[in-house]
This record gives structure tokens, sequence and C-alpha cells, in this order.
């Protein structure tokens, strides 16, 4: 018999959470949630799900313009937002019933509400004020968008959880920042017609990525009229009777309907009693968590991107099950965090999987890298002047494939199956060996043997 309430209760209904209590519960433990928002997530609510539907809608320009190459006859086209945005709505409702509906029927108790720790063993639900026991406490309130608290006018701008709920598309807009959140959504409104400009303080958008990834976007992003602005930031925003103004620190200022932070996310801690029961917080206000997702307090767990690790939905939802099995299955698992395969849901967009050559040529012994770019096929009928790009690094001394890296469409398709073979070890010598499909974009992985030589070595 327990001496609690609940053998665990989960702070969080995202993609974590929901898999950790579902878990949980299949192997037998009295399990409870709770979840102020709505159960999904920010993925399903109001991040990864919703933002590819409207990803998918603004790509719908370039088959209509494409469409004449084919010998189709395509014609007057308009755009509705608002029925976008109502079929959008009830998708996500659909989701989240799903979400609720796998809870039930695993026999999770539900609680929509605020919970907050009183201690190491017990929490505290907002609505009723009722204190509840409990064996294990999972933490997966995820993260929360960033805005510039000191920003003269900050308050006249948006975050990606407005943007899926604006009344209209605006005709004008200004993102801030150069993460994935701010390029996705600059392809989005920039797809669906809006006058679109990206402001990122560093010198290159998508810091981190592999260098040809960055520069091959910016190029395409470029061609597709969207205008990057870089080495620079907002001095203050100003609310006019047209729209907002946006200041500028490199001295201009551009006239927007709407502005839009998407400057990074931060661990949503604040308020949940993390400090009462103990648990130490990074200087970022993350949780700080050993490999098996377990805080300085051993009856205290977390998971997603409340650690601030790796902010991706899949590892959310792989450390929440692995959570669970190691606590409740006897199954002790440890989430591997290498070789993670993501997405930049740009148009055109990006999939990569393991190091940039940047930092894979820090090995010892060096590197080889090889790399096509090149028209795709849709492309020669269509006419649109569009590069895509595939690379490989290739480490010199075993040969094996270390990073793989996709510009173009359905890159994030093609990488998630070069992740496989590159987790299993792959070499170049596999790829090489591996017959071609052909006609495919994809083939290029495989039909690569030529080292690529810098333009500066190749003068030497």
């Amino acid at each position: 018999m327990t001496n609690y309430d609940y053998d665990l209760f989960v702070i969080g209904a995202g993609s974590g959470g929901v898999r950790a209590a579902r878990i949980a519960a299949g192997h037998g433990a009295k399990v409870a949630i709770a979840e102020e928002y709505r159960y999904g997530g920010t993925c399903v609510i109001r991040g990864c799900v919703p933002k590819k539907l409207l990803v998918y809608a603004s790509r719908f320009s370039d088959e209509f313009a494409d469409a004449g190459g084919f010998g189709w006859t395509v014609g007057q086209s308009t755009f509705d937002w608002a029925t976008l945005i109502a079929n959008k709505d009830k998708e996500i409702t659909r989701l989240e019933g799903a979400y609720r509906g796998g809870l039930e029927r695993a026999g999770v108790t539900m609680h929509k509400t605020r919970a907050v720790l009183t201690g190491p063993n017990s929490v505290r639900l907002a609505d009723s004020g009722k204190d509840i026991t409990v064996k294990y406490i999972l933490v997966a309130t995820g993260g929360q968008p960033n805005v510039d608290p000191h920003l003269d006018g900050a308050e006249h701008a948006i975050t990606s959880n407005e943007a899926f709920h604006l009344g209209e598309l605006p005709k004008r807009i200004v993102i801030a920042g150069g993460g994935y959140i701010a390029v996705e959504f600059a392809g989005i409104f920039a797809g669906l017609g809006a006058e679109t400009t990206l402001i990122y303080r560093r010198e290159k958008i998508l810091r981190g990525f592999d260098e040809d990834l960055r520069d091959g976007l910016t190029e395409e992003y470029e061609k597709r009229g969207i205008r990057i602005l870089t080495g620079q930031v907002f001095s203050r925003l100003e609310k006019t009777a047209g729209g907002i103004t946006a200041h500028c620190t490199g001295g201009g200022k551009i006239e927007a309907d709407q502005i839009m932070f998407a400057i990074g996310r931060s661990p949503n801690t604040r308020g949940l009693g993390l400090e009462r029961a103990g648990v130490a917080l990074g200087k970022g206000g993350e949780i700080i968590v050993d490999a098996q997702q377990r805080t300085n307090v051993p009856s205290i767990y977390a998971v997603g991107d409340v650690c601030d690790r790796v902010n991706l939905t899949p590892v959310a939802i792989r450390e929440g099950h692995a959570f669970a099995d190691s606590i409740f299955g006897k199954k002790p698992r440890v989430v591997d965090h290498d070789w993670i395969p993501t997405a930049v849901f740009s148009t055109p967009e990006i999939g990569t999987v393991g190091r940039p050559a940047h930092e894979a040529a820090k090995r010892p012994g060096g590197v080889d890298i090889y790399k096509a770019r090149f028209r795709p096929m849709k492309a020669t009928l269509s006419g649109r002047d569009e590069r895509m790009l595939m690379k490989l690094i290739v480490e010199r001394q075993t040969d094996r494939v270390l990073g793989c890296h996709v510009l173009g469409s359905d890159a994030a398709e093609i990488v998630q199956m070069a992740a496989i073979a590159m987790r299993m070890g792959a070499t170049k010598a596999d790829f090489d060996a591996t017959m071609a499909l052909h006609p495919s974009a994809a083939e290029e992985l495989v039909t690569m043997r030529e080292k690529w030589t810098p333009p500066a070595a190749a003068a030497e």
C-alpha cells in the first residue's frame, strides 16, 4: 500500500508529459496530470503542428506559379486567412481530444488547472487549493517565447503564440530573430503574400547550422523577396495611425502592420514552487537534470524544453518514455542525445543530422566534404530559379559519415532516413555502395564521388 495519493504527478500536458503519464500508467502506476492551458502542449497547440499546416498553405503559391510549365492553366486564385485559421483550429481541437482520450484510456486522472510544487512530494492545485501527495513528480512545462522587456514599445509586438490567432493576414510584417521560428514564419508570411522582413542581431541567420545551409537559405529567401537585415535589432517600436514603425539600431526604420518577436524561448519554471521544493535551476531558469532526467531532489524529475538541452518535441517524448520505463517499468533507459535529425520548415526546407562542417573539422585527422548544388528536376519545366544542396561530412580517418545536410524540397523526409544509417555508423563507402533511386534528388547522397575543395585551397 502506498502512503501517497498518487505514484506520479505530471505538471504539464505537452508531448513529453503526456507520454510519461501514459507509459507510467501502463506499467501499473497511479498517475495524475495537470495542465493550465490546453492538453497537447506547445507543439500541438501553438507550435510544430499548426506551424506545419501554415507552411503547407504558404507553398500553394509556388504550385500555382509552377503549374504553367507543366501544361496547366490556373485561373485567378485568392487566399482567405480566416478559412485557414478556422480549419487549423478545428484540427488542433481534434488533436487535443486525441491527447485527452489517450490519457483517459490509460487511466490517468486529468486536472485542468495550474499545479505548483509545495515540497519534494506534494503539489497544490490552483483551482481548488487542494494539496496532493505524490511519490514522484515530473515537471514537463516546456518553454515560453522571449520578448525584450527593456525595448520601448515592446507591448506592440506579438510572438509565435499570437501569430496563430491573428484576425487577418498582415500586409507587412517584421520578424525579429534568426532561429527556427523566425525563419519558418518568415517563409510562411512571405508565401501567403505579406511583405516580409527578417531582422537579426548576428551576421547570419540560423546560428549553429552548417554554413552552406545558412548561406543557401539566405540566397533563396532573398530570391523570394524576403528582406534580411543582419547585425542590428530594434531600438524602439512606435504605434502609428498606419500600423507600427520599427526603429532599428542601424539607423533605419520599417513600417509594418505586425511586429513579431522570435528571439528564442525560455524554460517555463517561474512560479512553479521549484525553489520551495529545493530543485536546482540553471542561470536561464532551466531545471538541471542528470542522464536519468532526475533533479537534485530524488523524487522530482523533468523532461523536455524545461531542461533546455535539446529543445525538440521528439526528444521530450523520448525522455518522457524513458523516465516512465525506468521508474515504473523496471526497464532502465537513458536517452542518447546524439545523432538527432532536425528540420527547418522554411521554403525551401532544411534537413540536417550530425555535425556541421565547422564542428566536424576539429576532429583529429580532419574531414572530407562532398557536396552537390543543382537545379531540382521540377524546376527544369517550371522555370523556377531555385537550387538544391546536398552535403556530406566524412571523417577522414574512419570514413564514417559525420554530417548530412540538405536544402531543398522534402529535405526533412530525406534526412530522417539518412539518420538511421548514420546512427548505425554508416561510412561513405556504405553510401557509395547503395544503389541510387532514380530519378530523385536523394540519389545525390549516394552518387557524390569527388571531394569538395575550398576555392582558396584550389587556387594554391
